[in-house]
Parts: C-alpha cells; sequence; structure tokens
C-alpha cells in the first residue's frame, strides 16, 4: 500500500510483516536458551564461580551468549513480526544545524551591529 501524499507525516510505503509461523518456533525455543543461560548465569554469581579465573571466563563466556541469543531474538522479531513503513520527512539542508529557528537559517551580518555583538561577547546572558 502506497500514497501520493508528500504532506509531513503521510505514509509513504507500507508493506505488512509476513508473521511465519517458523519465525515463532524460533523465538520460542531461543527464549528457552535465552532462559537456561540466564538460570546458569545467576546460579554461578550466587555460588561463586567468578573468584576463580577460570570460573569468571565461564562467566563472561555466558553473559557473552546471554546477550548473542537476545540480539538473534530481537533480530528475528523485527524481520518478520513489524511492518516495513516509509514515511514522508521534513527534508534538512545538511549544513543546518537542529537548533537553528527558521528566521535564522541565513544567519547574521558579519558586520551588523558589532557593538552588540560585542557585547553577546562579553556578557552571554546579556538581552536586548
Amino acid at each position: 500500500m502506497s500514497s501520493k501524499g508528500s504532506n509531513y507525516g503521510d505514509i509513504h510505503r507500507y508493506e505488512p510483516a509476513r508473521e511465519s509461523t517458523a519465525a515463532t518456533i524460533a523465538i520460542v525455543l531461543l527464549t528457552m536458551v535465552e532462559i537456561a543461560f540466564v538460570a546458569v548465569f545467576a546460579y554461578g554469581l550466587v555460588t561463586g564461580w567468578g573468584v576463580d579465573p577460570v570460573g569468571n571466563m565461564y562467566l563472561g563466556f555466558l553473559l557473552a551468549a546471554i546477550f548473542i541469543d537476545l540480539s538473534f531474538v530481537l533480530l528475528l522479531y523485527r524481520k518478520e513480526f513489524l511492518p516495513d513503513v516509509m514515511i514522508v520527512k521534513k527534508r534538512r539542508r545538511k549544513w543546518e544545524d537542529l537548533y537553528v529557528r527558521e528566521d535564522q537559517v541565513d544567519g547574521e551580518s558579519a558586520f551588523g551591529d558589532v557593538s552588540e555583538q560585542f557585547k553577546k561577547a562579553i556578557y552571554p546572558y546579556y538581552e536586548k
């Protein structure tokens, strides 16, 4: 589904998610493996495996496995269950700073009011 609208916030392209059964089964299995890794990691922390250098290395491996498994769960979820939506955004110039107001886009004159610029440079909270 696409729209021809060019206003800010209009949906330009929408592709629904696949929602496959194989991805659901894989996410459930990876979640079970994740729970097992977390249980072994918690058991290792409680029993003091971190005191021994080899046990500390084993806990590091478990922690890495936990985060890698979690990344695969999130990757599958994003790819299979979230729709692909492209919306129209406001285009900005590359050099334009995000904090510049629209009336200040062109900048100010370098030699406009030198005394005001000098006062602002010396006392930054000076108001007109």
